[in-house]
């Protein structure tokens, strides 16, 4: 009878939960319950001030402001990266965390404060927008707004007087309007070289808090103050003038600030050839260091000879004597068209004692390309003497603490006046009836300076910089700056086109020393320029 009992109860369940099954699916697709309702859509615009109220807070911002823009494609970035960014910022925060730790403890006689767990969980951040902001400066400012609903897990363990406890956080929920800020912008990857973070208000922080495994956080009256007291704290490290500071790469190698001064005396040039069908050449020496973005130094011109002397001495500041070299080039004069090249060479910084002048008389060449034949052919020689004086230890510091320090005005710079910088850096926005290939033509007391012309652009970048020796300060004197649009082809009926102007007093920059702007172009829709301008003085 066991055994029968036994066979005839399990049939009984197999019997009894298929029926079940089958009557249980019957039920559930032919009869709807009568106490649930279909949810009901209703547009935004048809619902009362109250309820729209209610939704604000859970629009994205890029909705409701129009300088904040859609993250998506970012937060799917983020979202693929997470496991990544996870172990990576776990990895940086107990970094920091360890010696400030370090520090406190003693201080509350506390034997070890460790992280016994440390992850941000499985779900990633959000951001619901971003605004971007442009300034005249080597800098780039980001917005974004930040929510975040984790699941981390991070034990604390804490070791005083021959006990132990842990310190449990989880179902952390951060709000934050943080401000994100890269400088200076520099010229080697990742092109910045210091990240800034400020929070612009304070954050709104939850979470769950265990203590010796049972729920700190169920402690009448604990949770408001502790929520309370980490705003508090937050927003006094970090809240907006004060920042958190991590430093990418050393600024004073990515912006290759100055480490010497290298003196050049062009002395003179010797059976040159001459270009001019009548007569002799006309030669003067142009002379610059490469990766240098200031303009070329010039000789005087030598009228009518082949066999020059000038005895003119140059300063440049050298940046990476390892690289760069001293670049030379003899022209012939021209009045008018374009100056005839008679020769060149150039000099490796890296091949010359530091503190120890040296002559070299260097064979021109047709051109720096090794093996060009062209470079065979008698062109004559140059002869000039150069020093290379590499700055003292407290110099170099002095440079590296103020990168923004105006540069002093050359020696022979009169002791009334100075040396006046004009930067032409970029223009935006400027757009021509017929072409659009913009340059820069300044006039200053007289004398007209150029950029070069930048072909179909209507968002040029020049970065030319143009220098005047003045005998007194230009306080009363006026920079005139217009910008052209030439035509690259013949251009018979429209050659030239002016795209817009500025007229800037220079008495500000002889107060402020230097002034970096963006100014509206005068004629023109939307174009602006921005300039740079220094006042040097001895």
């Amino acid at each position: 009878m066991g055994i029968l009992s036994t066979i005839a109860s399990f049939f009984g369940f197999g019997v009894g939960t298929s029926l079940g099954l089958v009557i249980g699916y019957y039920l559930f697709m032919y009869f709807q319950p009568t106490h649930v309702k279909d949810p009901k859509i209703q547009p935004l615009v048809e619902r009362d001030s109250k309820t729209l109220q209610q939704l604000l807070p859970e629009i994205p911002s890029w909705i409701k402001n129009p300088d904040y823009d859609r993250l998506d494609w970012f937060n799917k970035f983020v979202e693929y990266m997470w496991p990544y960014l996870d172990k990576a910022i776990c990895k940086t925060a107990r970094s920091i965390a360890k010696p400030i730790i370090a520090e406190e403890i003693p201080k509350y006689k506390i034997d070890s404060v460790e992280f016994e767990e440390l992850t941000l969980g499985s779900l990633p951040p959000k951001f619901q927008g971003m605004k971007v902001y442009t300034t005249d400066e080597k800098e780039l400012i980001m917005e974004p707004l930040l929510k975040w609903a984790g699941n981390p897990n991070i034990i604390v363990e804490i070791k005083a007087f021959g006990l132990r406890a842990t310190v449990q956080v989880v179902d952390l929920q951060v709000f934050a309007a943080p401000r994100i800020t890269l400088k200076p912008l520099v010229p080697s990857f990742p092109c910045f070289a210091n990240i800034y973070v400020s929070l612009m208000e304070k954050p709104h922080v939850d979470f769950g808090l265990k203590l010796l495994g049972a729920d700190a956080m169920s402690i009448p009256g604990l949770y408001r103050i502790v929520q309370e007291l980490i705003k508090d704290q937050v927003a006094k490290m970090y809240l907006w003038p004060k920042a958190l500071e991590f430093q990418i790469m050393d600024p004073t190698k990515a912006m290759k600030v100055p480490v010497g001064i290298l003196h050049v005396k062009v002395i003179k040039a010797v059976k040159l050839k001459k270009k001019d069908l009548l007569g002799a050449s006309d030669p003067y020496v142009k002379l610059k260091l490469s990766d240098d973005k200031l303009p070329s130094k010039k000789t005087t011109v030598k009228y009518k000879n082949l066999n020059p002397e000038w005895n003119e001495e140059f300063s440049v500041v050298v940046k990476d004597p390892e690289s760069q070299v001293l670049e030379l080039s003899i022209y012939d004069w021209e009045q008018f068209g374009k100056h005839d090249k008679m020769g060149m060479n150039a000099i490796p910084l890296k091949e010359l004692t530091p503190d120890e002048p040296k002559v070299v008389t260097l064979n021109l060449l047709k051109t720096m390309e090794p093996g060009n034949p062209e470079n065979e052919k008698p062109r004559g020689e140059l002869t000039v003497e150069v020093l290379y004086k590499p700055f003292k230890e407290d110099e170099m510091a002095e440079n590296v603490q103020d990168s923004n320090a105006i540069e002093k005005a050359p020696e022979g710079t009169p002791t009334s006046g100075g040396l006046l910088v004009i930067t032409i850096h970029e223009a935006e926005d400027v757009e021509g009836k017929h072409h659009t290939n913009p340059y820069a033509r300044l006039i200053f007391m007289g004398e007209e300076r150029k950029t070069k012309y930048v072909k179909k652009n209507r968002d040029p970048r020049w970065g030319e910089s143009f220098q005047f020796m003045l005998e007194e300060p230009p306080t009363n004197q006026k920079l005139y700056v217009k910008v052209q649009s030439v035509s690259s082809k013949l251009g018979l009926l429209h050659p030239k086109e002016t795209l817009g102007y500025v007229d800037i007093n220079l008495s500000d920059v002889v107060t402020n020393k230097r002034i970096n702007e963006k100014y509206h172009l005068i004629d023109s829709r939307n174009g602006r320029i921005q300039i740079e301008l220094q006042w040097r003085t001895p």
